[in-house]
């Protein structure tokens, strides 16, 4: 019952401070098409993982259940088509680009919540991919590293949610108004990890894990 109060505080107060840096995020100046459509792609990779995520931390109550271990795998593309186009704006941005430079940085609170919640996904699925391939093989650790991993992240992962997901619903749906070049090559990218991830899913059903526990396993 305590632990319960404590992740309902927790994720209460997450949820609160995502209000509150929703309400701090400036506007948004008029980017250079290139800022707009990494924007853009950032946005519809943004817009498909809530659903999915929101099942990831259903289903992982329970530790070694195979529906968590199974919509991990159909999660690894689309985050990492997330990480790999904000990576791109970060790498731009710091390396000198005029354009992505005028665009702005994010709100300060957001750079250092960023490298926390990237941290904290790769410490996630790689702790739960090692217990997938090895379960205990190499120390119970794993497991309590996984739980801390993940605790961690959904604290991040709220704060991010809700403070961005006004801005990434208009990025997402900004095609639809006004369509900016490449478009579909956009779209196609968010569809394929999507796809991708559907054919990672089926790749690990025959795969005899040794931590997964099946229905009637006990």
């Amino acid at each position: 019952m305590k632990l319960f109060v404590i992740a309902f505080l927790g994720a209460g107060l997450a949820v609160l401070a995502g209000l509150w840096l929703d309400l701090r995020l400036p506007a948004q100046p008029h980017r250079r098409p290139g800022v707009e459509a990494n924007a853009r792609l950032i946005g519809y990779a943004s817009i498909i993982l809530p659903i999915p995520l929101a099942a990831e931390v259903g289903t992982g109550i329970r530790l070694g259940l195979l529906a968590h271990a199974l919509i991990g795998f159909l999660l690894v593309p689309p985050l990492l088509l997330k990480l790999g186009s904000v990576g791109y704006r970060f790498m731009r941005y710091y390396r000198g680009d005029v354009d992505f430079q005028a665009a702005g940085p994010p709100q300060v609170v957001m750079r250092l919540l960023g490298p926390a919640l990237v941290v904290t996904t790769v410490a996630l699925f790689v702790t739960g991919i090692e217990l997938w391939l090895f379960g205990f093989r190499f120390g119970s650790q794993w497991a309590a590293w996984h739980k801390v991993a993940f605790v961690l992240w959904f604290l991040a992962v709220t704060v991010h949610l809700v403070a961005y997901w006004r801005r990434a619903s208009g990025l997402a749906l900004a095609d639809s108004r006004a369509r900016l070049e490449g478009v579909m090559f956009r779209r196609s990218l968010v569809l394929a990890s999507v796809i991708l991830g559907a054919c990672l899913l089926l790749a690990m059903l025959p795969f005899p894990s040794p931590f997964t526990l099946r229905p009637g396993s006990g």
